[in-house]
């Protein structure tokens, strides 16, 4: 089962999809949870009333949803750069001792089938393929054998970069938080039905692979990112954490090799299981 979120008219619905046939459980009512906060607090009854709504619930044509980002209202967008160690080496960086933390704000989400836009400061638009963690229950000063229960489940993100203006300070905000670079979605699938453990995150440009890694090469693991951000603040319901990147990103190629992204192009985020993430950059 998957759980997604979709607008009617101006107004965002909770929706599930299994087998091919999507629900809009907000609209079915009958006990079901109205959005995802009510989901994430509702527990195993609300995903088994999640069930309930799939089998009764006429379909939705899935042609022609207009996709909401997977969490509409998150908190919180955190990041960890260099999670990869081929990313790590590509990038000339030396592995992290501790997951690198970073933030995008809430302007910068997102949704599949949304375009980017590319604001006209900057040139070297770059691709990221990241495993996105759904946290679902306040986390504060966990450990990492608590962790894994604080996931409501993952998504596909894919966290939108402009190189140069990354590059520009020793702060990384600028080139990681324009509007609409924190695309995610369309669908989340939940905790427990996941192994996150070796799963293949892809990218392609134009139906071109240019990203094929596997979450079991990453750094660290989720709960350890998890448990590792919760030190240090209070992680809420619906707050997003991308994972990291694998090799392939444009700013790994050699210098004379580098064709930055621009308006027109389309890039497709691809993990397994969960599903992809497509958007077209234009010019803001």
């Amino acid at each position: 089962m998957k759980i997604f979120n979709f607008y009617v008219g101006d107004q965002i619905h909770l929706g599930a999809v299994e087998n091919s046939k999507g629900v809009d459980v907000t609209a079915f009512g009958n006990g079901s949870p109205a959005c995802i906060v009510s989901l994430m607090n509702g527990g195993q009854a609300a995903l088994a009333s999640i069930r309930q709504c799939i089998d009764e619930a006429p379909a939705l044509d899935m042609e022609s949803i207009r996709f909401a980002p997977a969490v509409p209202g998150p908190e919180k967008i955190l990041c960890v750069g260099l999670n990869y160690a081929d990313h790590a080496a590509e990038a000339h960086q030396a592995l992290p001792e501790t997951p690198t933390l970073f933030s995008k704000f809430s302007s910068a989400l997102n949704a599949h089938g949304n375009v980017i836009r590319l604001p006209k400061g900057a040139k070297m638009f770059d691709y990221e393929a990241e495993l996105v963690i759904i946290i679902g229950r306040k986390a504060s000063c966990i450990s990492k054998d608590e962790a894994l229960p604080y996931i409501f489940g993952y998504t596909t993100g894919n966290d939108f970069s402009a190189r140069d203006l990354q590059g520009r300070t020793t702060q990384w905000l600028l080139g990681k938080t324009p509007d609409t670079f924190a695309p995610c979605g369309p669908y989340i699938v939940p905790a427990d039905e996941i192994n996150i453990s070796k799963l293949s995150v892809q990218s392609y440009v134009n139906g071109q692979l240019r990203q094929d890694g596997n979450t079991k090469n990453m750094i660290f693991d989720c709960a350890t990112i998890v448990s590792y951000a919760s030190q240090f603040m209070t992680l809420r319901p619906g707050d997003l954490i991308f994972t990291g990147t694998p090799q392939g990103v444009i700013v790994g190629y050699p210098r004379e090799k580098r064709v930055w992204l621009r308006a027109g192009d389309e890039v497709k985020i691809k993990i397994e299981g969960i599903g992809e993430l497509v958007n077209k950059l234009v010019d803001a």
